[in-house]
């Protein structure tokens, strides 16, 4: 669990957690390190979901770029009025139907449908939004996205020091559990209430291990 929350939270390599732990006269190498970010972070997610806060019914969704093994992906991403990431989702394609499997994933899991939708001016949303969101009120504006697209930089800040996202699936459970960890430094689950901020990650994380 520390070897995760540290490469979730901090801007590290897998390699860069390897050398922490073996500071600490732990011997493990970079590879089962990666291993374990890979298996752990959908089980803690997946563990903390009732503990989450349900999202603001106002949503501002955009599109951002990674590299996966050299190639472009295009990361779709949501928060809503308070902060919280609603969701990501890595795509190969930037048209209707990735738009459709990520509102489609997002509203699945939530119990919440937004009144508002905000987006970029991409010809794909307003069909997509018509279908599965009939009621919500599609708001395209200058600047009207700036919200979601200053979360992307949480992201692109995170990513930088790694030394590359080799797969589709092993980058969505990268970014998925960086958006895991940012939800919890920003208080969006009912985990680690009564710790300081600066150690509500810490005290979540043993909270979450013992539910795994």
């Amino acid at each position: 669990m520390l070897a995760v929350r540290w490469y979730l939270r901090y801007g590290l390599s897998y390699r860069d957690v390897e050398e922490l732990l073996a500071e600490r006269g732990i011997e493990v190498d970079h590879v089962t390190v990666y291993r374990w970010v890979q298996r752990f972070t959908p089980l803690l997610a997946y563990a903390a979901r009732f503990a989450r806060h349900a999202p603001g019914d106002r949503w501002f969704v955009d599109e951002t770029y990674v590299k996966v093994n050299g190639m472009w992906r295009y990361v779709y991403r949501a928060v809503d009025q308070y902060g919280q990431v609603i969701d990501v989702l890595v795509s190969t394609r930037r048209d209707a139907a990735a738009a459709r499997r990520f509102f489609t994933r997002a509203l699945r899991m939530l119990t919440v449908i937004p009144n508002e939708v905000v987006t970029d001016a991409a010809p794909v949303y307003p069909a997509v939004l018509d279908e599965l969101l009939p009621a919500a009120w599609h708001h395209v504006e200058q600047y009207a996205n700036n919200p979601i697209e200053a979360d992307h930089g949480q992201l692109k800040r995170r990513l930088r020091p790694m030394r590359g996202l080799q797969t589709d699936r092993t980058a969505q459970v990268a970014i998925t559990g960086h958006a895991f960890v940012q939800n919890l430094r920003r208080g969006h689950y009912e985990l680690a209430v009564d710790a300081r901020p600066a150690l509500r990650v810490v005290a979540a994380f043993i909270e979450l291990a013992q539910a795994i």
